[in-house]
Order: C-alpha cells, then structure tokens, then sequence
C-alpha cells in the first residue's frame, strides 16, 4: 500500500485524511467510451475478462482518459456463477443469460464449490494490471455478493420482479440458503485469491439487493455478506460494500463490519455517515443522471455534496451506480477534473 504514488482512495477508505475526495465512478470502464468499443468490437465480454491483457487494456482506459483516483478490474460479478457450473452467454441488448437455471436441489446440488482454478485468468489479469498501473493509483477488486448472484442463477437472467427468486426464498428457504452458502464460499476463496493476487482494495457488489424486503435482505444477502467480510483476508485491503437500497439496508450493511458503505442517490450522504460507527466511510452517491445535465450544473451538484461533506474524514466520491452508457464522455472528465480541483 505505500509504494502508491497516489493512496487518496485507500487514506479514505481507512477514514485517515485527505485533500481531497478521491474519486473514481462505478463502470468507469465501460460502454461511454468509444475506446472500449474499439476493443468490445474485436471480442466477445467473456473473451474480455478472461484474456488478462485485454482485461488489462480495458481497466486502464479511465486511469489513461480521465485521470481517477483508482483502478477497478475489469471483470464481471457473474464469472463466479460461471465458474460453479453456470452456462453464461452474454446477448446484445438482452444481457447475461444462464442457459441451465437453478430451480431446484438437483440444479443446486450441481453447483460446484471447489472451482477457483477456473476464475485463475482473474488473478493473471490482476497481476498484469498491477504492472501497468505500476504503483501509480490502487486497484480495486470484486465480486457479486450471494443474493445478487443467486437471482441471475435462479431468473436465469436479468429480472425486473424477481418473481422467480422471491418464489424460492418464501416456498423453499433452506433451498435457497444451501444455494447461498455455496456461493459465500466459493465469494470468499474468490475475493482472497484477489487480494493474494495483489489488489489494494475490495467491493462486494448486492446490485439486487433492492427487491429484498427488510426481513427478507436480512436472512438472504446481510447474513451472507457478513460472512464473506468476516473471512477475508484483508490487512491493509479495504472492503467496500455496494448495495442498490444501500440508503434503506446502511444500518444492517454497517453491521457486517466494511470499511466503506457504498450509498445510492436516495440518501443524505452526511446523515448516512451519522448514522454509521466512527471511522467507517462511505462511498457515493450522485446521481448518475447528473452527468447528462449541462457542465454549470455538474459542478454546482458535485461542489454541494462536497461542501455538505465537508470536515468528514472517511468520503469517496463516487456515483449512486454506475455510469449509463450514453452518457457523454467530455461530461464525465469534466466531472472528474471538477473534483480534482477541489480542495478542502
């Protein structure tokens, strides 16, 4: 960690002091740039992540064109659900599809759990990267936390009601807490074999989270998030929690002990802090519908969350989600160079 030339993210992230926010932008590696095309147009998603200097290639692109504060591995958080045995393809314009869905003990029995030597192309990427980054700004890891994953399993896909998965968690809930545990497991072997590789930093991404109920999100993602951050390996590698409704679960999201709780655009971001133990941080949380306004109104956006944050150790700036992807680009380095003028 300190031969970083630039350890703003992990200062914050540790709640120690900086000039500055440090900021970097969920999908910053992604569709917004026409440079990403240029390599998406060559190769498959899949072929993206698991060929380590073109996953290298793509995670350096918002380090080289927009100058944040720290690099996220280009990967998926469904290639663990593919390492356990699920048949993911990617469509245009459909997303990921599993083609054996997980409905029933069979399918869950099927699920394998020893098969971290399938997701090894993650740690050669991570390595690669490390060597172009070359200390210059800390690299991020992640994984999809247990519910998230078991959703895509379940649906077979993307879901706009969860109807599948919901059906599961009320008609067969030892079921879907078999399916869970397996994919903690095989989360915690997964995010340590990351750190192992060298990573300076971990997300747990719940992206579904948000169609949990309260009591539902606590037995069914918080009680299995809580588990995979208790066994990690992660002297000097802070651990962010990502969660969309993370503005509704922040309480419980505290409660599984990350360093960094990564908040929607839904919430106060001072209130949030408040509320969380001293010394945790938090990440976000603007609005990523802010980058389509006009430049006058990026920044006067930006420099109110700031000023509302001002005086708290313990801030990454970062959007509520991530980046869409017609998004303007000179939007998002203008956001970014905002925030890099910026001082305390």
């Amino acid at each position: 960690m300190n031969n970083l030339k630039n350890d703003l993210l992990i200062r914050a992230a540790l709640s120690q002091p900086t000039e500055r926010p440090p900021v970097w932008m969920m999908r910053q590696a992604g569709r917004f740039m026409k440079e990403y095309w240029e390599i998406k147009n060559k190769y498959s998603f899949l072929e993206m992540c698991k060929t380590p200097e073109i996953a290298a290639d793509v995670t350096m692109l918002p380090i080289d064109l927009l100058g944040v504060d720290a690099a996220i591995l280009f990967s998926d958080i469904l290639v663990t659900a593919e390492a356990m045995g699920g048949d993911l393809s990617f469509e245009q314009g459909v997303g990921p599809r599993f083609a054996n869905p997980v409905r029933n003990l069979k399918d869950a029995e099927n699920l394998s759990v020893d098969c971290l030597d399938k997701l090894q192309y993650v740690g050669d990427a991570i390595q690669v990267i490390q060597q172009r980054l070359d200390g210059k700004v800390p690299l991020i890891g992640f994984a999809g936390a247990p519910f998230t994953i078991l959703s895509y399993l379940v649906e077979g896909g993307s879901s706009k009601d969860f109807k599948l998965t919901k059906t599961l968690l009320n008609n067969e809930p030892e079921l879907a807490h078999y399916i869970l545990q397996k994919i903690a497991d095989v989360t915690i072997a997964y995010l340590n074999m990351q750190i192992e590789a060298g990573v300076n930093a971990l997300q747990l991404f719940d992206s579904w989270a948000l169609a949990l109920s309260w009591n539902d999100y606590q037995e069914f993602a918080h009680k299995y998030n809580k588990y995979i951050i208790e066994n990690l390996n992660r002297q000097n590698v802070p651990v962010i929690s990502f969660c969309k409704g993370s503005s509704v679960f922040a309480p419980l999201m505290a409660e599984t002990n990350p360093d960094v709780v990564s908040v929607d655009w839904n919430a106060d971001l001072l209130n949030i802090k408040k509320s969380l133990p001293k010394g945790m941080a938090v990440q976000g949380n603007l609005d990523p519908f802010v980058l389509y306004a006009d430049k006058a109104v990026i920044k006067k956006k930006i420099l109110e969350l700031f000023e509302r944050m001002r005086g708290e150790e313990g801030f990454i700036f970062n959007l509520g989600h991530g980046i869409m992807p017609d998004i303007p680009f000179d939007n998002v380095k203008y956001a970014v160079e905002v925030i890099k003028d910026f001082r305390y």
